[in-house]
């Protein structure tokens, strides 16, 4: 018998569509993603009001990556101690006003701190809500993960969507503001709802090690090369479309808001898809609609064409990540939280720390060449993509 199924309350059978659980879990994926959609747009403005160029805010993303990988692991220790749903509660105060902070300040010193804050607090509050997924999941004997983490690019698809329109009539301190209180509004209503987990017993006891077997690190690869060329779109793809193709404020944030926007789409479809398919054959599936969507970004003549290109990469990366985490947490012999802990620390370190190696190589090659190369990384998820397959070991057994 799992013995993992013991901290969460026990289903006789799966339980309906929308408990108030996945409700809640859903709306802090909506909430996380809100946040990191609407510092999409924000960069341009970012790098003119600091005066730097591609090279420093690179740095500056750098920052960001290394936050995220310093916290996510102290999450990681926190959950198994606590159980997820104090941590998430935590994470997610403090995540809350990290925006706002940041356009507040006033130098590359200070910003450089506000980066790595923000990046920390949203890789912890990630690490946080997908554990917190997986034990909704396990409650409800149902597989969710692939509709929250679709949640989450429907927050960053209204991030990204609203931040250019509101920065450009309302200025960049009135929508650090909204960003705030839509964030607080969320939480709120979240709050009551959030699954109370227990703490994992053996977990409280031992010490916390890497795991000494290859597979974890296998799946960890597959949601690293999936996710670089998502933080390339998230963080030069409204420059790319700004300076290089020559699309107005408003239009460059539409480049990460489509990716967004089709990935949500798809994401809410991925549970049934891969019910239907089967984790292998749809992350293959995915895998070469993202590779031909990246390519297409890269080579487009035009800003019309290339947001197109991110729009069917969104398609085909939306299903790749949600199937790697629910992989990394159903590996046979391991704790879910290891699991877990590697491949979302592997995937967003490609998310959050690859797109400052891309801002140093493009300020000498440019974005274009950079967004038709990337998705080579894809070539090595499909040759790992039978590893998929512990994947379907969630689908409610326990």
């Amino acid at each position: 018998m799992d013995q993992r199924t013991d901290s969460v309350p026990k289903a006789v059978g799966r339980q309906g569509y929308m408990s108030k659980n996945r409700l809640a879990v859903s709306l802090l994926f909506l909430m996380n993603g809100f946040v990191t959609g609407s510092w999409a747009p924000k960069i341009p403005e970012f790098k003119e009001r600091l005066g730097i160029g591609e090279s420093v805010l690179g740095l500056l993303i750098l920052g960001f990556g290394i936050g995220s990988l310093v916290l996510m692991p102290i999450a990681g220790g926190f959950i198994a101690r606590l159980g997820s749903q104090k941590v998430v509660k935590v994470t997610a105060i403090v995540l809350s006003p990290l925006l706002l902070l940041l356009t507040l300040l006033p130098n590359l010193w200070t910003a450089a701190l506000g980066m790595f804050l923000l990046g920390g607090f949203v890789g912890a509050m990630d690490v946080a809500m997908n554990a917190n997924a997986v034990e909704v999941e396990k409650a409800m004997r149902r597989a969710i993960m692939s509709s929250c983490h679709a949640y989450w690019s429907l927050g960053g698809l209204i991030g990204a969507g609203i931040g250019g329109i509101l920065m450009a009539r309302f200025g960049v301190l009135p929508h650090a503001v909204a960003v705030t209180c839509l964030c607080l509004v969320i939480l709120a209503v979240a709050w009551p709802m959030i699954l109370a987990d227990r703490p994992h017993p053996a977990a409280t006891r031992e010490k916390l090690r890497l795991p000494m077997t290859p597979l974890p690190w296998l799946i960890g690869i597959m949601a690293l090369f999936s996710m670089v060329p998502e933080g390339a779109v998230l963080d030069w793809g409204a420059l790319y479309l700004r300076d290089e193709l020559g699309a107005s404020v408003e239009l460059s944030g539409f480049g990460f808001a489509a990716f967004s926007a089709t990935m949500a789409a798809m994401r809410f479809a991925g549970d049934h898809v891969r019910d239907r398919l089967g984790a292998t054959l749809t992350l293959r599936i995915c895998t070469v609609t993202a590779l031909v969507g990246m390519v297409l970004a890269g080579l487009a003549p035009n800003a019309v064409l290339a947001i197109l290109g991110f729009a069917l990469a969104g398609i085909g990366i939306s299903n790749m990540v949600p199937i790697a985490f629910s992989a990394a947490g159903n590996m046979p012999g391991l704790q879910p939280g290891i699991g877990l802990s590697v491949a979302t620390t592997m995937g967003y370190s490609g998310m959050l720390f690859a797109p400052s190696l891309i801002g140093f190589i493009a300020e000498h090659s440019g974005f274009a060449i950079i967004f038709a190369c990337v998705p080579v990384l894809f070539i090595v998820v499909l040759l790992l993509s039978h590893h998929a397959v512990h994947a379907d070991h969630s689908k409610g057994h326990s």
